[in-house]
């Protein structure tokens, strides 16, 4: 063989040699992104789905955060985060905040449910780290949370001197009634209305004991599986607060999460509720939390079965078409274990409607005794 042959021959034998480590180079990135892709896909639908952390209750497993009565939750969903209520004292919940990791210095909105305090008592903690924050909070006459009135709200007498009129006779325009934290941006809410696409606030008026007129906001948000419904006592009924979520968004109801205020119930009308909850309304799972109280948990655990979520302190559910505990999977667990039971009933026996059921018990069992 020439020299030129000899030539020729080894430059074919290079390019077939480049030819084949390119088409393996080729390949394997090929793989590699096949690989990846369904990771990248998976995680911008959890993101999608979105997650609801419990920040403060009187139950739960985490224990690196402290229990005490009361509600709050961080909702993240469709790339907005929202803080739903605050608890119940401003130093247990920023201790439960910094446990948990979370900003409040990076929040769309807040939603406070009504104006109990064991719901608003983190306000000030949370104001002092996010006092430009958006609050929405019920619209009542004289308020907590502040309110206004139109200066010709009262009867006058025009014979009188100044000094025996209000404002010398000469009222402003407009009379704004004070709150407990003035620099609170707060909006006031007295009718259900979308306040950002997909989040919707639901009003109601409910009633507590003697407090017979509680105006209370639950968030309803649009999910493609259906609408998840957050609530914080639920004291104008959960199944009222289910109906008008469903009279106003015409969707079926994904998740139900929050205090159901079934403390002072009987266990015949917590069953009657849980089933027409699961069997009227269709709720398809539900996650009950704070005031719901100890014999509810039970019976909607086996009305609802493994559509029952476990959602103590500390507890984050991932949200989408099977809501899950990102700690314990759901219906594998008892609704509350035994650390629950006996820290929720300390607490328990706080709550003024707890202490007045234990004892409307006591007496029925004197009455009958005598």
């Amino acid at each position: 063989m020439n020299r030129k042959k000899r030539s020729m021959l080894v430059r074919l034998l290079v390019a077939a040699v480049v030819l084949s480590s390119g088409a393996w180079t080729t390949q394997g990135l090929t793989a590699q992104a096949s690989q990846t892709e369904p990771q990248d896909s998976g995680s911008q639908h959890a993101s999608a789905t979105g997650k609801i952390t419990v920040l403060y209750d009187a139950f739960g497993r985490d224990r690196s955060m402290k229990k005490d009565w009361g509600f709050s939750a961080l909702i993240e969903v469709h790339g907005k985060r929202i803080l739903f209520d605050t608890g119940n004292n401003s130093e247990i919940f920023a201790h439960n905040v910094r446990a948990k990791g979370v900003d409040l210095t990076n929040l769309d909105f807040v939603v406070i449910s009504h104006r109990h305090g064991d719901h608003i008592g983190g306000l000030n903690y949370l104001l002092s780290v996010n006092p430009n924050v958006a609050i929405y909070a019920p619209k009542e006459n004289f308020g907590v949370f502040g309110s206004s009135f139109p200066g010709s709200f009262y009867r006058r007498n025009e014979a009188l001197p100044p000094e025996m009129r209000y404002f010398d006779g000469e009222p402003p325009e407009t009379l704004l009634f004070g709150t407990p934290w003035p620099q609170g941006k707060f909006t006031w809410i007295s009718r259900s209305l979308e306040v950002a696409p997909g989040f919707h606030l639901i009003v109601l008026k409910g009633s507590w004991g003697v407090d017979l007129d509680v105006m209370e906001i639950s968030l309803a948000v649009d999910t493609p599986e259906g609408v998840v419904l957050i609530v914080g006592c639920s004291h104008p009924t959960i199944e009222k607060i289910v109906e008008a979520t469903k009279t106003m968004l015409d969707r079926p109801i994904h998740l139900v999460i929050g205090g159901l205020h079934l403390l002072p119930a009987k266990d015949e009308e917590i069953q009657r509720i849980a089933t027409s909850l699961h069997q009227t309304w269709k709720v398809d799972w539900i996650a009950p939390t704070h005031c719901t109280g100890e014999p509810a948990f039970a019976i909607l655990k086996t009305t609802f079965g493994d559509r029952y979520l476990y959602a103590g302190l500390g507890t984050t559910l991932t949200l989408g078409p099977n809501p899950v505990d990102d700690d314990v999977k759901h219906g594998t667990s008892a609704a509350l274990d035994n650390a629950d039971l006996q820290t929720y009933r300390q607490f328990a026996r706080i709550d003024p409607v707890a202490t007045d059921r234990e004892l409307s018990s006591s007496l029925d069992h004197g009455d009958a005794a005598h």
